[in-house]
This record gives structure tokens, C-alpha cells and sequence, in this order.
């Protein structure tokens, strides 16, 4: 595994399953495998779990985790080629990576779309600059267009939970105050394709995905409808890709209530987090017994360690 960017950089997807259900087993079994190896955490963008699991997943692996704040702890980076760099911003991409690849054995990305050019968002420009210039592997902490370690412990969850070999999934949208990137629903739909679910994606007009993820899934504008039967609802909120970055509904019908979930078969709850109560989701529903939301954050850390555990095993 040279890079882990997508599910498109994991050759046999039930062999990483079977790898993570033997992390969760047993988390310190590979404490040595990292020993004298470093792990650089670069972030554009905030982040909770995805900084504070993949920190406690190096640790499990004997890594030496260093990490950056880019434009806050260190200089401000300017990412576009042939620029006369005399503005605020003190350091090429092309230098930056080049240079913490030096000092690390593995890089994770944290960069998020920025809204300004949907071409450039979708080439996930910062990171695919990281995979030009930095020389060694690449993990995604989430980009532009996907969310990987996100939805592989999605996957982890729902395989832990499920109660029928293929259970209905259903991705719906929800509401949010601020427009939010499609990443998340992008991942989580590339994953459930390749997985053994039976995948519908529910949300209003308008916010239809990417084709790139979104086709040969079924799509259900009516979102009541979506839910009957569901085994899984996965909650998010994503912004317009084809009115690119605007938010285009902003009514709370579509939040998910303990009604909506009574047209299900019993299905457990999913969000990412961090989750706006009571706009994405009712307390009823995320404080429910049938809420999985912390356990797919405790499965953030083994989702990372199972990657980082390929790429060191790669490295020997």
C-alpha cells in the first residue's frame, strides 16, 4: 500500500476488514513495528478525531508522531506553480513537502475544500501535491473529495452490527447552517458500493453527488420512503457539487426524528461527527440505545492503526 487516499488504494477490501478485526483484538501487538520511524500529521483544517486517533494509533505502533498546524504554527504555504511569491505567504508546497517528507517515514493530509474552483477542489490539489513532492506515503485525514479512514471505520461498524449478511444502508442528507465539503458523503458512498450492503442515498434535489460516486446507486428524493426498512441511517450534511458550495435548503424538515426512524427495521444511527443537534439529528435519536456515533469514533483509532500497521509491513 504506497498511499491511502481512497478504497481505491486497497487491494482486497474483506483482507483490511479481517486485518482491523485482529487490531481491535489485539491493538498492541505491533508496538515495535514502528520503532525509529516518524509519522508527520500536516493540517490545513481543524480537527478532533481524526488528529487525536491517528496520535493514539502511532502510539500503538511504536511511531513517533510529529504534528503540524500549516499557515498557523508554521509559515503560511502557497500552492499554485509560477506565482511571484511577494504576498503574505513565505513557503512553496513544492519545498514544504519536499522537506517533511525528509524528516517522516509517512505523511497524513488534512486539507478540505475550499470552494473556490470545483476542478481544483475534485483533483484534490493540496494532497496530490503531497504524493509529487514528499517521497514517501501519503494517508488521507480527509480531503477535498473523500474522507477514507472515516468511512473504513464506518464499514468496521456496520460489519460489527449488522444482523443480516446484506443490510439496507441509507446515506441521507440533513441540514446545516454553513455549506460543508461532499467528502464524507463521497467516501462513505465509495465504500458501501465496494462493500456487501444494499446502499439508497437520500437527499433534495439539488444535491445530487459527484457521477463519480454516485453512480449505479439508488437515489430517493422522498426521504421518509428512503428509510422504510433501513438496517443503517447515516447522517450528514454536504453542500451543492452542482450549484458548487451552496447551501440550496435550509428548512429543517429533513432532520432525522425519532419518527422518521420508526419506519425503519430497528436501524442503528450513524454520523461522523461533530453533529449540530437537533438541526442534522434529534437528541431522541443520537442519545438513543441504537446510536452507534461513539463507536465509530473508537473505530477511527483502529481504522488508522490497520493502515498505518499495511504501510509499515510494506516498508520492511
Amino acid at each position: 500500500m504506497n498511499h491511502f487516499t481512497s478504497i481505491k488504494d486497497v487491494p482486497n477490501l474483506q483482507n483490511l476488514l479481517q486485518s482491523a478485526f485482529e487490531v481491535k483484538r489485539s491493538p498492541f501487538a505491533d508496538t515495535n513495528l514502528g520503532f525509529g520511524r516518524t509519522l508527520g500529521l500536516i493540517f490545513f483544517n481543524p480537527s478532533l478525531r481524526t488528529r487525536l486517533s491517528t496520535q493514539k494509533a502511532a502510539q500503538n505502533l511504536g511511531l513517533n508522531a510529529i504534528v503540524l498546524n500549516i499557515n498557523e504554527d508554521g509559515w503560511k504555504i502557497e500552492t499554485e506553480d509560477g506565482v511571484i511569491m511577494d504576498g503574505d505567504k513565505a513557503e512553496h508546497i513544492k519545498d514544504a513537502a519536499a522537506v517533511i517528507g525528509g524528516y517522516c517515514d509517512i505523511i497524513g493530509i488534512r486539507s478540505f475544500a475550499t470552494f473556490k474552483d470545483r476542478a481544483k477542489d475534485y483533483q484534490d490539489f493540496v494532497q496530490s501535491q503531497f504524493q509529487k513532492y514528499a517521497g514517501v506515503p501519503i494517508v488521507s485525514l480527509e480531503s477535498a473529495t473523500r474522507h477514507p479512514l472515516q468511512s473504513f471505520a464506518d464499514l468496521i461498524t456496520i460489519e460489527e452490527h449488522k444482523t443480516t449478511a446484506k443490510p439496507k444502508v441509507v446515506l441521507t442528507w440533513a441540514p446545516h447552517p454553513k455549506a460543508l465539503p461532499q467528502a464524507v458523503a463521497n467516501s462513505f458512498t465509495e465504500w458501501m458500493k465496494v462493500a456487501d450492503v444494499d446502499l439508497t442515498i437520500t437527499h433534495p434535489k439539488g444535491y445530487e453527488l459527484a457521477s463519480e460516486f454516485s453512480d449505479g446507486v439508488k437515489v430517493e428524493y422522498d426521504q421518509t420512503k428512503a428509510f422504510e426498512g433501513a438496517d443503517f441511517v447515516y447522517a450528514k450534511n454536504w453542500s451543492s457539487y452542482s450549484d458548487y458550495g451552496k447551501v440550496l435548503h435550509k428548512e429543517l424538515d429533513w432532520t432525522v426524528s425519532a419518527d422518521k426512524m420508526a419506519l425503519t427495521n430497528n436501524a442503528k444511527f450513524m454520523h461522523c461527527l461533530p453533529v449540530r443537534r437537533n438541526v442534522v439529528v434529534a437528541d431522541d435519536v443520537i442519545d438513543s440505545a441504537n446510536s452507534l456515533v461513539l463507536e465509530q469514533a473508537k473505530n477511527r483509532v483502529v481504522s488508522v492503526q490497520t493502515v498505518l500497521k499495511g504501510m509499515l509491513e510494506g516498508m520492511i
